[in-house]
């Protein structure tokens, strides 16, 4: 995955280099993660990665050079993450499996820090307009996993022919976003569960009427 943030083929790299790279980029996004990108400094990420200062300053010279990789390292593990939950998503009980997941992992820290792209976006879409590009660029790639979904329901004859696939993706991926923050400041998934459950609710009110339902050998209950 770190070789999806910077060129990790660069030949002057050694094995050992690019674990030391990868220790640091792990340390970097867990501690932006928790403490925010604002209150993470090079000699924090220092210590918890156990590495010197030359070889931080090696990998990342200043702080913004760090950041970003930290977006893109972020980025490629939840959608790499969302690409596994969505890839055959073609019916309701998919959605709802979908939101169930999101759920219990956030559960694990009572959604204490918020979705771990959405945290990286709030803070820094003011302060850095090509790190602003980039995160959109994702959720826009986010969001499109989730379209994708939705019009394999369409055309399966889950949903209406007539019904716009991007809006209610758009609409998903608002109601995912609210949630997290929500359960970020109540230290409770359950407000997320509830902005996630409403939102399926009104992808449920575009279902086919029963008999354009496929055949069973077209169908899944994925």
């Amino acid at each position: 995955m770190v070789g999806q943030v910077r060129d990790n083929d660069d030949p002057r790299l050694t094995e050992r280099g690019r674990a030391t790279r990868e220790r640091i980029l792990r340390a970097a996004a867990e501690m932006m993660h928790v403490k925010g990108v604002a209150h993470t400094t090079l000699d924090d990420v220092r210590a918890a990665s156990g590495t010197s200062k030359s070889q931080l300053y090696r990998h990342y010279p200043d702080k913004n050079a760090l950041m970003r990789d930290v977006v893109a390292f972020r980025a490629a593990e939840v959608l790499d993450r969302q690409h596994r939950h969505l890839q055959r998503l073609n019916s309701f009980r998919g959605l709802e499996r979908w939101r169930d997941a999101l759920v219990e992992r956030n559960a694990l820290r009572n959604g204490a820090y918020g979705c771990p792209l959405g945290s990286l976006a709030s803070e820094l879409a003011d302060q850095d307009e090509e790190t602003r590009k980039t995160i959109a660029r994702h959720f826009a790639d986010w969001e499109g996993l989730l379209e994708a979904g939705l019009a394999r329901m369409r055309d399966s004859a889950v949903l209406r022919s007539d019904v716009d696939v991007s809006r209610l993706a758009t609409g998903l991926m608002a109601a995912l976003q609210g949630g997290y923050l929500l359960a970020q400041t109540a230290q409770d998934v359950e407000p997320m569960r509830i902005a996630l459950d409403m939102a399926i609710a009104h992808v449920k009110t575009y279902a086919a009427p029963a008999g354009n339902t496929p055949s069973k050998a077209g169908a899944s209950t994925r």
